[in-house]
């Protein structure tokens, strides 16, 4: 007996809405692959200005790549890191790229993609222990380093700053401080730096900042190790009378670290005076181009790069390229020997977001 033609033009409609279902099942977002190599991103987190950017720009250097992409976000939670990394490899990625947070509890999953030959690109961050195919980040002592030049000639070598640390269980956040607090002592020891640890959360360096505005009402200084502590420094800032301008006596010099377009029109307009650019769109295109050179059989030696960048060799078998990283100011004039690029820079990927 034959179906009439209505009835097997229904049947097929039915069959190829249960494949198009079946295809889009699952957790991870994914772009169209057309035979591309096949790589996973985890996201770090998307509650900060800076890591969605680093969000946006990755499909779109996935695509110049010639790449296919599975993404995840592990939220910073290291266990949902792990978590993502196993459902990478059940979905026969090549290459996986990753921010971890905790940059000593991710070694056990460094440690099995490593065994199963799964290239692994870092960016932003770098791995207490354990191997990864290259490491991309800017030099985050540098960052410190900045920071401190810039108050340090702005108070004029007195006075007190409060540092809102990050995380001291990342790497930058380690990087950012000891530098800062070692510049400060060998070239500013005028300075007292009141150091807050804050595990980059604004709500909890808000709270610190308070604390410490109202004990030493005489504080000249902030330096925010990253922009997830803009938007609370600005407002304590204002309530207590002292988002003022900078030939206002009662000015806070503020330093942050990102170069998000909201820091860069905070500068423009004097509520805050510096930042250090970290460079979201380059760490996604470099991200990804390391893991396709890994995927190629590409190999790299220490040494200056052809994208303004070097290349160091932090342990055996550990390669960093750190990228250029520029401190952002008004009047891109030099501070403490450090040069400086003005806000309105168009070269500054936080004034080319669309």
């Amino acid at each position: 007996m034959r179906l009439s033609t209505a009835l097997c033009s229904a049947v097929s409609a039915l069959s190829a809405l249960a494949l198009l279902s079946a295809c889009g099942s699952g957790s991870t977002t994914s772009a169209s692959s057309g035979g591309a190599p096949l790589v996973g991103v985890d996201y770090p987190r998307s509650d900060t200005d800076f890591w969605n950017s680093y969000i946006k720009y990755t499909p779109e250097y996935g695509k110049k790549l010639g790449l296919s992409l599975k993404t995840t976000n592990s939220q910073n939670d290291v266990a949902k890191l792990t978590a993502n990394a196993q459902t990478f490899i059940s979905q026969g990625v090549k290459g996986i790229a990753m921010a971890p947070q905790d940059t000593a509890a991710v070694a056990p999953t460094l440690a099995q993609l490593e065994a199963k030959k799964i290239p692994v690109v870092t960016v932003d961050t770098r791995p207490d222990t354990g191997n990864v195919f290259m490491v991309v980040r800017a030099d985050n002592r540098a960052y410190g380093e900045k920071a401190c030049r810039y108050l340090g000639t702005k108070l004029g070598g007195k006075g007190k700053v409060v540092m809102l640390e990050g995380g001291l269980d990342s790497i930058n956040g380690r990087d950012r401080t000891e530098a800062f607090n070692d510049c400060m002592k060998k070239n500013y020891p005028g300075i007292k730096v009141l150091g807050e640890a804050t595990n980059w959360d604004g709500a909890v360096a808000a709270q610190k900042l308070q604390t410490d505005l109202t004990a030493h009402p005489d504080i000249r200084g902030v330096y925010m190790q990253s922009s997830f502590a803009l938007s609370g420094t600005l407002q304590l800032l204002k309530q207590k009378g002292l988002l003022v301008g900078p030939k206002d006596s009662k000015h806070v010099f503020v330093v942050s670290n990102d170069g998000i377009p909201e820091e860069l029109r905070s500068i423009a307009a004097g509520k805050i005076d510096a930042t250090v650019s970290q460079p979201a769109d380059l760490y996604a295109k470099y991200a990804l181009y390391y893991l396709k050179a890994a995927i190629d059989g590409k190999t790299f030696k220490p040494g200056r790069t052809d994208h303004d960048s070097t290349i160091i060799q932090v342990r055996d078998g550990l390669l960093e390229d750190q990228l250029s990283a520029p401190l952002v100011t008004a009047d891109g004039g030099t501070y403490g020997g450090v040069p400086s690029v003005k806000s309105d820079d168009t070269s500054l990927w936080g004034n080319n977001l669309g």
